[in-house]
């Protein structure tokens, strides 16, 4: 069963850091791409950040020089490490392959920025 569980999130205020953790089971870890997507209530789930099994990234622009996401083989881990956070960063975060498994995904990370 493919599962991914999230950790990390939290309130901070403009300008702020936090390192989001996603931990992730039933799939062959080292193989698959990761990436981070995250969704504000009412809008659609968006792609923000991946890492490929070879260590190359791809961000969404918004978030270019600002997050960096890095992953863990050992430990079935992906991480994204935010900073300079901005209150438009406000979203639940969710880790997934890429592309991703469309009926695993966990409950997200609750981000908050406070302006």
């Amino acid at each position: 069963q493919v599962q991914f569980v999230e950790s990390g999130g939290g309130l901070v205020q403009t300008g702020g850091s936090l390192r989001l953790s996603c931990a992730a089971s039933g799939i062959t870890f080292r193989r698959d791409a990761m990436a981070w997507y995250r969704q504000v209530p009412g809008q659609q789930r968006v792609f923000i950040a991946a890492i490929s099994n070879a260590g190359n990234t791809n961000y969404l622009d918004s978030v270019k020089g600002r997050f960096t996401v890095s992953r863990d083989n050992a430990k079935n881990t992906v991480y994204l490490h935010m900073n300079s956070l901005k209150p438009e960063d406000t979203a639940i975060y969710y880790c997934n392959t890429l592309p991703f498994y469309a009926d695993s995904w966990g409950q997200g990370t609750q981000v908050t920025v406070s302006s």
